[in-house]
């Protein structure tokens, strides 16, 4: 069997620097808060080429708290409008309801995957504040077309950088990597992500001094001195064993994000099947999925899954199908929709073989 994304292995190649880290924060008597932590986020923010990281809980607490610390700010109230993509893992959504605030969705392009930022210009309102773009599949999604509507609409621009951790942008020149590219990122270091911690964790980015420390604040019961709390604040702090953790696997992040590359390379060049629709290549892209897409999805998977390869679907219904989010079941958003029921993610990560993967082509090619 093929397995999808075998975490056992993936960690196991660096098990005696994590079994070291985890027993440092163990013998210190130190578990939140502590110099761990610091040290990961600042290792982190100079990674991503940012002032700041804040870590927090997990990677939907960070969006939420962007957007939270916003309201604190006087830059955004209940009501106001945030662009978003369609096509996305509905925690963007989440957070942006959770605040109280509207998010108006919009289509992907079909070639990129990503947020078509030809049509975000027209969903432009009085009320719109933000444009959060989502990094989905690890794929790149900022445009200088977004960075300019951006500008000419005095719009914030947030990163949903959960899936994308080290990409490159070479959009700007110098190149930057995602998560330094707007006002504010969130990232997710849920165990499957490139960077990935041993349970829940995340972070924000930000070179806005007053957002880092408004963010990191409201995550520490609303309070910047313990016991003074200036807002009605939550619990959303990573803890040192995650950190450290985090920090050992951030040392290989660039060369287990190379070896994602190389098995996409693979599958890019060689699928060769006219029922199966490869994403183009993209040099922006650190591969935290590898979606194919086939009109008889269900029965490609059914067939692999036979023939000894573990896949999976991201993801089979979207936001504005789900029932939490019922007032939007009018809504017509036929490409989200058809992706979400065409897509496909092959195994894609560190600890797939040359010889894995061409099987897995040659599984494809023989799909009939």
């Amino acid at each position: 069997m093929i397995h999808y994304l075998p975490l056992g292995d993936i960690n196991a190649r660096y098990d005696a620097e994590i079994r070291e880290a985890i027993g440092c924060v163990l013998d210190s008597g130190w578990y939140l808060r502590g110099e761990v932590t610091q040290r990961f986020e600042r290792h982190y923010a100079d990674y991503i080429g940012t002032r700041h990281c804040v870590g927090v809980a997990n990677g939907l607490d960070a969006l939420t708290l962007i957007l939270r610390a916003y309201k604190e700010m006087g830059v955004m109230r209940e009501g106001d409008e945030v662009i978003v993509p369609a096509n996305t893992f509905i925690a963007t959504i989440l957070a942006i309801t959770e605040n109280g605030l509207i998010p108006v969705l919009v289509e992907p392009d079909v070639e990129t995957l990503e947020i078509d930022d030809a049509l975000i210009e027209q969903a432009i309102t009085p009320r719109t504040r933000a444009i959060m773009i989502v990094h989905l599949y690890g794929r790149c999604a900022y445009t200088a077309r977004i960075a300019d509507i951006c500008r000419c609409h005095n719009l914030r621009l947030i990163e949903d950088n959960a899936q994308a951790h080290g990409a490159v942008c070479s959009v700007v020149l110098p190149q930057r990597k995602t998560g330094s590219l707007g006002h504010a990122a969130a990232h997710s270091f849920y165990p499957g992500k490139n960077l990935g911690a041993l349970g829940d964790a995340g972070a924000v980015t930000t070179d806005d001094d007053e957002l880092a420390a408004m963010i990191r604040a409201i995550g520490n019961y609303g309070s910047h001195l313990k016991y003074v709390h200036d807002y009605a604040g939550r619990n959303s702090r990573i803890d040192e064993l995650q950190a450290a953790v985090l920090d050992v696997k951030l040392r290989h992040l660039d060369v287990d994000n190379q070896r994602r590359k190389e098995i996409a390379a693979i599958y890019i060049n060689k699928v060769k099947n006219p029922l199966i629709r490869i994403p183009q290549s993209e040099r922006d892209c650190v591969w935290h999925i590898f979606p194919v897409f086939s009109e008889r999805r269900d029965e490609l998977q059914q067939y692999l899954k036979e023939n000894g390869v573990e896949t999976q679907i991201h993801y089979p219904i979207p936001p504005h199908r789900q029932r939490c989010y019922a007032h939007w079941s009018a809504l017509s958003l036929p490409i989200t929709e058809r992706l979400s029921a065409q897509e496909l993610s092959l195994p894609c990560n560190p600890v797939i073989s040359d010889e894995e993967a061409n099987n897995i082509v040659g599984l494809l090619n023989a799909f009939h």
